[in-house]
């Protein structure tokens, strides 16, 4: 029987997207449908004065004008306003009082019989504010920017964070020594589909709410929440997403909107946010990171130092562990982690793709690649003398690593042994030529999830879960393990999800879900298995009498002995003498909480730059990328996860950067012809391979999740293949051309290693 888990096998929603079958949040129509449009606040704190719509109101198809005035009830508390990935402090509430917390805010929603007609109305509503003060500058005055210390993050990924030894006086006794502060700037998510939300009024304040989001049920929940709603009231949707990547974790306020005009009206009703309104959601924190290295002469370090400063809002407390990943690359007998917010009048920061990793590694990475040029040392070298096989903040071995193996596939396939080592050594023409390296590592989380199988005795099994697909493939590789799992051919697999009335799921995100919902169906299959195996020993004469669960499996349609083959009996048969149509069984698949190992999956990237020597310009001609990410469910979809990794890296180092003009507390460039994303002139060679990485302990498949560990380590080989091109270091992301067009001078000035 043909197997598919590994194979490269090709997306089974391919179709339906390619044919427009396929229906995102905005494209779902229903008689009676109003437009809503929103209003945003023009000013970055303070409360509102007055709000007139009395112009909106007069045109003809406006049907209302909702702000915190006139809206229909909402709930009173913060508990209310809570989410699966809400972090601490009170979450912003749409519409719900005078107050403005943000430039962008949603202070009114116009609704009316068309979209157009929405969106003009909202520029006839006048809005009168009263200014305060604001900050938005993380580098501004002190006295404009609180700094608060954290605690533990809500999900504790490195275990507690303690101090080792004594990292400032081993630093300041090391042989050779590095110390450099690295910027990142804010980045936002910029995903291809709008977010919006079409709610479909079903009579009696019953909802269905077709949403953009990561998270069908963690939406459901909120909503019911906020507006205190029966549970069996509301339906949320989300079968196909446009792109996430983080922002999509939380409910955004166009759901909130959209379900307050259906409640005003009655009727069902769509919002969908401009692009430009999409920068007032949440975005990749700024972050000021400051790293002090202390090694030997030989090349292994005495001294770990990471301090961290992150952009979060007033009025929630968002923060990765940016610091901790410092701790579990490299050995150190002396670390020392400290980590403060910056609270500022901007809306709460979120996760995208990778956070905190993809900006704490541009820093440690970028480091070690100074230390080895200050060691003379070679900077693949330097870090496998640093390799640790332990993580160190708990002393406690990985489940599997096998980043040696990506060092050295990676360095033959890239061609390292033949790097010059001098900056400015190598050169093509009139291009100076650059190669550096950066290591990347992530975390491998699995958590709890339900999944329905129902087979039917024609050989087709439906499998199910609230499961979403932000496009990455979930839908394809549930495919594939239930029909390797049911030994069914793929066609006669069909997959529902991304509904919140299906069995449990979790968020999509962190890298999680493939591990999840893939070792989800083995649970579920084993149970149907059981199921069909009780069945085909009732039968007269059985060839599997007698067999137990373990020693049977499904495969080509039949139920066979693993120790021979010839003994079976075919699915319908079994369930044709049982006198039963279909097998229904759900499952909740719950891991090992084994705290004993360091899970992690773990990545090399070496990467080549060509950088014109008199105007700056920088390509980035070739990256590969070398990953062990344990079993590879679908060949074909984890590349093409690697590849936009490697792009979105690519963006990072080169390219992303939010722009706000401080005065007024705004985003200057909140559309995609002034906010630099990569294109294809951008990308070009582009090398992805997975190192063979058996993992028996984390999970039953051995699978580690790949969404995010691609970009990891990115702009750093690329910050440092700048460097080796040039000869200038540049530590605040991105890298643009009035910062490598520099004076000897200043390039002198900027390094403080020793």
């Amino acid at each position: 029987m043909e197997k598919y888990i590994g194979t490269g096998a090709s997306r089974i929603d391919g179709r339906a997207k390619v044919t427009g079958a396929a229906k995102y949040a905005a494209e779902f129509n229903t008689p009676g449908l109003a437009h809503g449009f929103v209003v945003t606040s023009s000013i970055a704190k303070g409360h509102i004065v007055t709000i007139d719509a009395s112009a909106a109101l007069r045109m003809a198809g406006v049907l209302d004008v909702l702000s915190h005035e006139n809206r229909p009830s909402m709930a009173l508390n913060d508990d209310a306003y809570g989410d699966d990935a809400a972090p601490k402090g009170s979450p912003f509430r749409p519409l719900y009082d005078d107050r403005v917390v943000f430039s962008g805010q949603p202070v009114a929603l116009v609704l009316a019989e068309e979209a157009e007609i929405a969106r003009y109305a909202a520029s006839l509503v006048r809005v009168e504010y009263e200014q305060e003060p604001h900050a938005t500058d993380l580098s501004g005055p002190h006295e404009d920017v609180v700094l608060v210390p954290t605690d533990q993050p809500p999900e504790s990924i490195f275990g507690p964070q303690h101090p080792r030894g004594d990292a400032l006086a081993a630093f300041a006794a090391a042989a050779v020594r590095h110390a450099g502060e690295y910027s990142t700037p804010i980045e936002h998510h910029n995903p291809m589909e709008l977010f919006a939300t079409t709610v479909v009024w079903e009579g009696a304040r019953k909802l269905t709410v077709h949403d953009k989001t990561q998270g069908v049920q963690n939406v459901q929940r909120y909503v019911c929440s906020v507006f205190e709603l029966a549970s069996e009231d509301v339906r949320v949707t989300s079968a196909y997403m446009g792109g996430g990547f983080g922002i999509g974790l939380r409910p955004q306020y166009q759901v909130v909107l959209a379900v307050l005009g259906a409640l005003a009206l009655e009727r069902s009703v769509r919002v969908v946010l401009t692009r430009q309104q999409m920068y007032g959601l949440g975005y990749r924190p700024a972050m000021i990171q400051k790293i002090e290295l202390g090694a030997t002469r030989e090349g292994t370090l005495d001294a770990i130092a990471h301090d961290a400063v992150t952009v979060t809002s007033q009025y929630e407390d968002f923060y990765r562990q940016e610091t901790g990943w410092s701790g579990l690359l490299y050995k150190s007998p002396n670390a020392l982690y400290q980590h403060r917010l910056a609270r500022l009048d901007l809306p709460t920061s979120c996760d995208m793709r990778c956070p905190s990793a993809a900006t704490a590694l541009f820093a440690l990475e970028s480091a070690m690649d100074e230390l080895a040029v200050t060691l003379e040392l070679d900077p693949l070298e330097l870090r496998r003398r640093c390799y640790s096989d332990r993580d160190q903040h708990g002393n406690r071995p990985y489940s599997s690593k096998n980043l040696h193996a990506c060092y050295e596939q990676g360095a033959e396939a890239f061609g390292w042994a033949k790097r010059s080592p001098a900056p400015r050594s190598m050169r093509e023409g009139k291009e100076l030529v650059g190669w550096g390296m950066g290591t990347g590592i992530w975390e491998a989380l699995q958590v709890p999830i339900s999944v329905r199988i129902v087979l039917s005795a024609n050989g087709h099994a439906e499998v199910s879960s609230a499961a979403s697909d932000i496009g990455t493939g979930t839908y394809t590789i549930m495919a594939q393990v239930a029909a390797d799992m049911l030994g069914l051919p793929i066609e006669s697999i069909s997959v529902r999800l991304g509904d919140s009335t299906l069995p449990q799921s979790p968020l999509e995100g962190g890298s999680w879900l493939a591990a999840s919902v893939s070792n989800g169906i083995v649970t579920t299959a084993q149970a149907i298995r059981e199921e069909v195996l009780r069945l085909a020993s009732a039968m007269p004469d059985s060839p599997l009498a007698g067999l137990g669960t373990d020693e049977v499996e499904l495969a080509d349609g039949r139920l066979v002995s693993k120790r021979d083959g010839s003994r079976g009996v075919s699915i319908s048969d079994a369930m044709r003498h049982g006198g039963v149509e279909r097998i229904d069984q759900l499952k909740t698949t719950k891991f090992d909480d084994d705290y004993s190992k360091a899970h992690n999956a773990h990545a090399a990237v070496f990467a080549e730059v060509k950088v014109d020597e008199e105007l700056g310009v920088i390509r980035v001609t070739r990256v590969v990328s070398a990953v062990a990410g344990g079993r590879i469910l679908n060949a074909k979809t984890a590349h093409s996860q690697i590849m936009g990794a490697v792009v979105w890296g690519i963006g990072m180092a080169l390219h992303e950067q939010t722009v706000l003009d401080h005065r007024f507390g705004r985003v200057m460039n909140a559309d995609l012809a002034e906010y630099a994303l990569p294109v294809n002139a951008d990308v070009h060679d582009v090398k992805v391979i997975f190192v063979e990485e058996q993992d028996a302990t984390i999970n039953g498949l051995g699978v580690k999740g790949l969404g995010e560990i691609g970009i990891v380590g990115v702009a750093a080989a690329i910050a440092n293949a700048v460097y080796h091109a040039t000869g200038t270091r540049v530590r605040d992301l991105p890298i643009t051309l009035d910062k490598l067009i520099r004076t000897d001078q200043q390039i002198a000035q900027s390094s403080t290693s020793q």
